[in-house]
């Protein structure tokens, strides 16, 4: 890919760019969070320590939550891209392309770890399900542990719980993804090439 030469040729377009999606991804990431947070309240104050239900809480149930704060940065992260955009529109001379671009990197580095941290999740906690059924009999399953009973052999509103949370951040990491590869293109790209893309 071809590198654009800095200070950019029409820097305002690329800084209205940085501040559109930069408040795009802002404000989608903190309304998909909006969920997970209520959830994991819910998990945390909704059910007695002693609880069945909190006693079936295993390793998975907490690393799950370790993709929200993948998220969190995101957001934070993706908040400062309008003042970054304000700053290339103005022609800030202490801005230069490398470190524009990594800026823009290190966005894109931390939406892919949280992609892939929430699939592995995905998949261990779908996998540690699909054994909880196959464990329990065919005929019905226990859906809450009886009295003395294994609680990791049992599922509870937990598991739907920590399923959502993961489906909604690795919604929002994509997201991100998707966004700050367009700001890569958008900041790498000289406008000559774009201006040829498109005539043609």
């Amino acid at each position: 890919m071809p590198v654009a030469p800095w200070p950019p040729a029409n820097p305002e377009q690329l800084g209205g760019s940085f501040t559109k999606l930069g408040w795009i991804g802002f404000f989608v990431q903190l309304a998909l969070l909006t969920v997970p947070l209520l959830l994991a309240l819910y998990m945390l104050f909704g059910f007695a320590p002693d609880s069945p239900a909190r006693r079936g809480i295993d390793l998975s149930n907490y690393l799950s939550w370790g993709s929200l704060i993948v998220t969190i940065f995101t957001a934070i992260w993706f908040f400062r891209y309008p003042r970054l955009g304000r700053r290339i529109a103005d022609g800030d001379p202490k801005l230069s392309g490398a470190g524009v671009l990594k800026t823009v990197w290190i966005g894109i580095w931390a939406g892919a770890i949280g992609i892939v941290f929430s699939m592995l999740m995905l998949f261990t906690e779908s996998s540690r399900i699909l054994f909880v059924m196959l464990a329990n009999p065919q005929t019905g399953l226990m859906v809450s542990p009886n009295i003395g009973g294994d609680p990791n052999l049992s599922l509870s509103a937990l598991d739907g719980i920590s399923l959502l949370t993961l489906l909604i951040l690795l919604t929002a990491e994509l997201v991100v993804l998707g966004l700050s590869m367009w700001l890569l293109y958008s900041t790498a790209t000289p406008a000559s090439t774009k201006t040829a893309k498109a005539a043609a």
